[in-house]
């Protein structure tokens, strides 16, 4: 699917979110290649081209998204967090060496059972992230 600018406008209005400039040049970064991107990453490829971004517009804009089902979240560890244009189920492979994030078919793991669930509950979803490292290098750093 090409995200050109009117593709990305009317996506952002099919989630509730008014397409403003910044929104736009955020969401284009975003579903360009269909990558997982830090807040950073995203920040530093937004200014290449419009250096008029600043930081919090980037993190307001990502909470907005993921809040509207546009991306999702993917917290590799309490410093790093990506955040996924692919909002279907699927899982992840994590590389600690290079930083880089893969996307595992949703049919290509199975799980046993989850545990019993608090009264009123339902399952929401399961993110499984398989955190991998060359076999060469310390798993302390």
């Amino acid at each position: 699917m090409p995200y050109d600018r009117p593709t990305l406008n009317a996506l952002l209005r099919r989630h509730g979110i008014a397409p403003t400039h910044q929104r736009l040049e955020i969401a284009q970064v975003l579903f360009a290649r269909c990558q997982h991107l830090s807040a950073e990453q995203i920040l530093q490829q937004v200014n290449e081209r419009h250096a008029e971004t600043s930081k919090a517009t980037v993190y307001n804009t990502l909470n907005l998204f993921r809040d509207r089902g546009l991306v999702r979240e993917v917290i590799v560890d309490p410093k790093r967090v990506f955040y996924d244009p692919n909002t279907g189920p699927h899982h992840h492979l994590y590389n600690v060496d290079t930083g880089e994030i893969t996307d595992i078919p949703a049919d290509a793991l199975r799980l046993s059972g989850l545990p019993e669930l608090p009264a009123g509950m339902v399952t929401e979803g399961v993110d499984v992230i398989v955190r991998v490292r060359s076999a060469g290098t310390s798993a302390l750093g």
